[in-house]
């Protein structure tokens, strides 16, 4: 990209304009002449635009209003030098938030791959190559025949985006099977990194699974998130003897070995489930889970997944979703000793008893709990000297309240438990924090 400077026009002196033959001398610069600027290489305009696209945020993502200048398309009416240069970046990311944004998308790719010839170095047609991250989190359906568009259009984008790394869908919208499939068989599918928000139905270990099928071709995967339907059938509340833990036959095991952040949200069991549970996770530091016992729910591979892969974990996230109605199930009690190396654990209600060996020492750092109770916190003062490293104790429910109220407001209900525990856990160096990382002093 190169900056042209034009000379500066000559000046002229006129000192006696009105003489019959009036002199003319040239005004000469006593500065030497501004030297031309460098142009800049390109990546560096990259760099530039880049920052400039992600200051402006993922709110005036392109194709959501094509009439509206908004700060993201101006930035490529600056010049066709700078067009070229942000054009793929204003591509990178893609929010769609309607099924009618769905469909201008696709006119737009459709397009752009019908006009796009074979002898090209590039084999893949742009704007589709330029998308990396798809988020369609916004994106909801209210009818059946809104899910076919849907399933239709998605099957089709695959083909269009080989070199997309994120992929963010609302929960409440689930993939058909021939969309996961479409999804599985495109170019690229190694490319992508991160898979969020998606649905699958809460089922026991299959033969075959199209999510199963998907995750063997995403190699490089390094963030997954995937939401279950919770305990909404009866086979599930049945006693399940050893062999329905036992590896399938037909099962070939494949590895992840990226993967560093999981989120198994409502979903006791379930074939992608039980495959994660087969293969080793050397990755995984990262882990959320809705906890449910083998006591309540017999076919719950929870427990299992928590005592095999939780060697490495660094940080372990206990939450329900909240639905109604709503179903709380107990946490093991043994997290501690089967996650050695955690330094933040939070915790969902019912609280589990937690227990380490008499000899045992942990290096947790960071507790969070749902909301203090008394009998937690006899608990973890039993606890604490085995929890040398423990400086933060956050209620994730709870605010502190504002300044001004009065000290009857402060000790009364959740508010005065806050105050015993705070009392008690600044004797050994701990604080107490609330919902906003609040120690209650400000």
């Amino acid at each position: 990209m190169s900056t042209i400077l034009a000379p500066p026009p000559a000046v002229w002196l006129k000192p006696r304009p009105l003489a019959r033959t009036p002199s003319t001398f040239l005004l000469l610069p006593l500065l030497p002449a501004k030297p031309a600027l460098k142009p800049l290489p390109p990546e560096v305009w990259s760099d530039i635009l880049g920052h400039a696209f992600s200051f402006h945020g993922a709110k005036y993502a392109p194709v959501e209003n094509t009439n509206t200048v908004g700060p993201r398309t101006g930035l490529l009416l600056i010049s066709k030098d700078i067009h070229a240069v942000a054009l793929p970046l204003f591509y990178a990311y893609i929010r769609v938030s309607s099924l009618a944004v769905l469909e201008k998308l696709m006119v737009r790719l459709r397009t752009a791959d019908q006009q796009w010839d074979s002898i090209r170095r590039i084999p893949y047609s742009a704007p589709g190559r330029w998308i990396q991250t798809l988020d369609m989190s916004a994106l909801q359906h209210t009818s059946y025949e809104d899910a076919f568009r849907l399933d239709t259009l998605l099957s089709e984008l695959w083909a269009f985006v080989p070199f997309m790394t994120n992929f963010v869908v609302n929960p409440q919208v689930a993939l058909s099977r021939r969309a996961l499939s479409c999804f599985a068989a495109r170019e690229g599918a190694s490319n992508l990194r991160a898979l969020r928000g998606v649905q699958l139905r809460t089922s026991g270990p299959a033969d075959e699974d199209p999510f199963v099928e998907l995750l063997r071709t995403c190699t490089r995967l390094e963030e997954l998130e995937i939401f279950g339907t919770g305990v909404d059938t009866t086979e599930l509340l049945v006693d399940q003897d050893d062999n329905a833990f036992a590896p399938l036959a037909d099962f070939r095991p494949f590895y992840l070995p990226f993967l560093r952040r999981l989120a198994v949200l409502s979903m006791p069991t379930s074939p992608v489930l039980w495959a994660l549970l087969q293969m080793p996770l050397p990755a995984l530091r990262h882990l959320t889970l809705t906890p449910y016992d083998e006591l309540s729910v017999p076919a719950s591979l929870i427990p299992r997944f928590i005592v095999t892969h939780g060697s490495l974990l660094t940080s372990l996230y206990l939450h329900t979703v909240k639905q109604w109605p709503t179903a709380l199930f107990p946490s093991p009690a043994t997290l501690l000793e089967t996650c050695p190396c955690l330094r933040h654990l939070s915790l969902e209600l019912p609280f589990p008893f937690l227990n380490l060996s008499s000899t045992q020492q942990h290096d947790l750092e960071i507790l969070s709990v749902a909301r203090p109770t008394p009998e937690f916190l006899d608990v973890l003062e039993a606890l604490l000297p085995k929890l040398p490293k423990l400086r933060f104790v956050k209620a994730r429910d709870v605010k502190w309240l504002r300044g001004g109220m009065s000290a009857r407001a402060q000790q009364a209900g959740v508010q005065g438990e806050m105050q015993v525990w705070k009392r008690k856990l600044n004797r050994r160096g701990i604080q107490l924090l609330d919902a906003e990382w609040r120690t209650g002093t400000e």
